[in-house]
This record gives structure tokens, C-alpha cells and sequence, in this order.
């Protein structure tokens, strides 16, 4: 993994709370919103979730996923997810808030991590509107993007 790439990653994720995490079910491709663990970005994105949640059987079955941030920037993220049991892991990622939204505790052994290992990110920069614009019209004309320089692309595994 590029520390440089690693870097910009970390900078465009690091205010924004709430990720929509893709897995992929029996019916298709399922999004839904997950809130980010507040830790530095080394590679690997963490998530709480329960194991008797559909996001569970899924990553179980496929261990492809995709992250997206919407902020001020846009970012997605390509990468395997794992499901991490480690009880010292979860005590360090936990607060006082999960116990309200989750009514649970971090040692409840239905409460597991999901880890994201980041594999490539995708992201636009919001500040110039001219290149955004021509951006969306482009791809939902199914025109050719990369003209309008408006994203770019960073390969985070080797």
C-alpha cells in the first residue's frame, strides 16, 4: 500500500460520519448507511454491525464490497470486508453513544466489526461545478468521462 495514496484517502473521509456500504445480496447489490469508526484510515475501514443483521449473511457469502462518502468530496471505496470477532478490538473502537444506538455493549457476542480492507478509491473533487456538471451529463449520456478530469482513481493494494 502507498503512504501518499493512503494519505489523500484519509484527508477526503476523515470529517464525514456516515459511509453507505455495498454488499451484495440474493436479489442484488444492497446499500445502507453505516457510521465510520472514528479511528485513523491506515487501509482498513471499520463498522459495528450485529450478526443477525442481512449485512452479515452477506459479507459471509460475498467479501466484495464498496464504501461511499458523500462530503466535500465524493469517494468510493473498493474492498474485501472481513467480520472481526476480536473482543480488544472492539472495546478499543467503542463509546459510550453505540451503547443508545445499538443497546448493546461492546462485549455482547452478537456485536461484531466489520473491517474493510481498501483496495482502490474512486473520488471527484466538488470545486469546480463547470467540470462536475459535464461530469454527470457525460456518464448518464454514456459519453466518455475522463475528458472532464474531474475524479481520479488511486490502486491501494500492490
Amino acid at each position: 500500500m502507498k503512504q501518499e495514496e493512503i494519505q489523500t484517502l484519509r484527508e477526503l473521509i476523515k470529517d464525514i460520519d456516515t459511509a453507505m456500504l455495498t454488499t451484495l445480496s440474493e436479489e442484488g447489490l444492497v446499500s445502507r448507511p453505516m457510521k465510520t469508526q472514528e479511528v485513523e484510515f491506515d487501509g482498513d475501514l471499520w463498522f459495528f454491525t450485529k450478526k443477525e443483521t442481512n449485512k452479515y449473511e452477506e459479507i459471509s457469502h460475498d467479501q466484495d464490497v464498496n464504501v461511499a462518502y458523500a462530503g466535500k468530496s465524493y469517494v468510493s471505496v473498493r474492498g474485501r470486508a472481513e467480520v472481526v470477532e476480536d473482543i480488544n478490538k472492539k472495546k478499543e473502537l467503542w463509546s459510550k453513544a453505540y451503547e443508545k444506538i445499538m443497546q448493546t455493549s461492546y462485549d455482547d457476542p452478537n456485536l461484531v466489526l466489520i473491517k474493510v480492507k481498501a483496495e482502490a478509491a474512486e473520488y471527484w473533487e466538488t470545486g469546480n461545478l463547470t467540470k462536475k456538471i459535464a461530469f454527470f451529463y457525460k456518464r448518464m449520456t454514456g459519453q466518455s468521462s475522463k475528458s472532464t478530469d474531474v475524479n481520479e482513481t488511486i490502486e491501494l493494494k500492490k
